[in-house]
């Protein structure tokens, strides 16, 4: 049995993946504003904030190191069984929320939650490294990024309908249940990468396999390991510190509006759990689009004629100024409709840019060292997104969010900066001499 445009297949199921990995993370996030008072209800709603930030903190610094860990058990055993173990994890997790009592419990359950769902990333880094040529890997990334969006769009308004029918506790079941069915595709159909799985057409092989041009480590022309490097020669070059600084930096943006958007709602315009479900969707809308955009800028560019270097650089720096006024706007909306477009915005440049961001693993080293550096600059990317989501509730004490969007709008351009300066050359490297 042959299947044409394996990959696209490959990488739909990626981005399912992600639309499950989303659900299930969001879940927490969504109900908390009815359960925190009933779970809690000796505590203030600054207090409530407080544990609901120890939470996510816990969530995050787990995921941090869930990362890298994955990182290297892809690299190890393939993406084929790293998915598994990633989602077959992540989905128990989710179930156990049912059984939490506390802030102890819940932490818990987040933290396992938090390391498993990190193996997505590395993951689809390297699953995009595999399968997809250079010029289609911005593309590929776009749309498992996408899929990131779409959770956030579906999750949001599914777990405030849900609400209406099933009590918390059986939500976080329902939830867990839908990744352990995602096994059931993706284990049929990856059976190994593009170089010999069984279902892939010649055509498509040879497609892949000679479009990988940072793969030809020896410039002749043939299909090869590429420059894979153990892990302090991976950190000696500057380039994979550019990936893990820039990391570091744009995506706390992300995790501040995927951990606040419901609580900001709720303490800014007063909304419960069903009114959020009207509203906090429409931010992932902007994120999906640029997810899409990000990916297809850089595909046509790259078609147009513009070196990868190029390409990079310009769709970053683009996804970063188009943050960087809208999150000063977010200090003064106005209403809850301009703070959520706003926020669509945000997160639509945020996608233009992250896309490009991962994908850079890919541009410098071979295929056995991608799901490292991704790891690495993942764990970077949350240890930045625990540092902030730290700081939320002292910085939006009594309901003023303006120093945490600044605080966005600065990182932004670090992120930028740190391409710009740390990756002269967006290319192959090579051994140091």
């Amino acid at each position: 049995m042959k299947i044409k445009n394996l990959r696209w297949w490959v990488v739909s199921l990626i981005a399912l993946a992600t639309i499950i990995n989303y659900i299930d993370r969001q879940s927490l996030n969504v109900l908390w504003p009815d359960i925190a008072a009933d779970l809690y209800p000796d505590k203030s709603d600054d207090e409530r904030k407080e544990i609901y930030a120890f939470i996510s903190v816990v969530f995050v610094f787990s995921y941090a190191f869930g990362q890298a860990i994955f990182g290297k058990i892809f690299d190890w055993v393939g993406t084929r069984i790293g998915f598994a173990l990633s989602i077959g994890i992540w989905s128990i997790a989710t179930a156990l929320h049912a059984f939490a009592k506390g802030v102890v419990s819940f932490s818990i359950f987040r933290a396992i939650l938090g390391v498993a769902e990190a193996g997505n990333w590395p993951g689809a880094t390297k699953g995009n490294a595999e399968w997809f040529p250079t010029k289609e890997r911005a593309l590929a990334q776009g749309i498992f990024n996408s899929g990131a969006a779409i959770g956030g769009i579906v999750s949001i308004p599914l777990i405030a309908f849900l609400s209406i029918y099933f009590s918390w506790k059986a939500i976080f079941v329902i939830v867990g249940l839908t990744g352990l069915l995602w096994l059931i595709p993706w284990w049929i159909l990856v059976k190994s990468p593009p170089k010999t799985h069984p279902y892939i057409t010649e055509e498509e092989r040879d497609y892949i396999l000679t479009g990988q041009k940072n793969q030809d480590l020896d410039g002749d022309g043939e299909f090869d390991e590429g420059y894979n490097p153990s892990t302090g020669k991976l950190l000696s070059h500057k380039q994979s510190w550019g990936v893990i600084i820039a990391s570091a930096a744009i995506d706390p943006i992300w995790w501040l509006f995927v951990f606040w958007i419901p609580i900001y709602l709720s303490e800014v315009y007063g909304m419960d759990v069903k009114t959020i479900g009207i509203y906090g969707w429409v931010p992932y809308v902007g994120a999906m689009i640029g997810a899409w955009f990000g990916g297809l800028l850089a595909q046509n560019r790259i078609k147009a004629g513009w070196s990868v270097d190029a390409t990079r650089k310009f769709t970053i720096s683009l996804g970063c100024l188009i943050m960087l006024p809208t999150l000063l706007a977010m200090s003064n909306p106005g209403s809850a409709v301009n703070a959520v477009l706003l926020m669509a915005i945000i997160l639509f440049g945020f996608q233009t840019a992250i896309g490009n961001v991962q994908i850079l693993p890919s541009d410098f080293f071979g295929g056995k060292t991608v799901g490292t550096l991704a790891g690495f600059a993942g764990m970077a990317a949350k240890l930045g997104a625990v540092a902030l989501t730290s700081l939320v509730p002292w910085l939006t004490s009594g309901g003023n969010y303006t120093p945490a969007f600044i605080i966005g709008a600065a990182l932004s351009l670090i992120a930028m900066s740190s391409i710009w300066i740390l990756c002269p050359k967006i290319e192959p490297l090579k051994p140091k001499a």
